[in-house]
């Protein structure tokens, strides 16, 4: 998910993605230990993408509050 299709999308989408991502997260940080992670790149992509989601989670429940 690019930056931009994380300000497009609705609130469910944006949670409906983070939990995604977080599951991907789980799912590597398990191929890592278990030795079977090819790309290990890939965490750190994945842990910035979770992050954008969740910048934008809240900032949009601040705006909401503020609103």
């Amino acid at each position: 998910m690019a930056k931009k299709s994380v300000v497009e999308n609705s609130d469910a989408e944006l949670l409906e993605a983070l939990a995604e991502a977080k599951k991907e997260l789980f799912n590597l940080r398990f191929q890592l230990a278990t030795g079977q992670l090819e790309n290990t790149a890939r965490i750190p992509q994945v842990k910035r993408q979770a992050a954008r989601i969740s910048t934008e989670v809240r900032a949009r429940e601040l705006g909401a509050k503020n609103g």
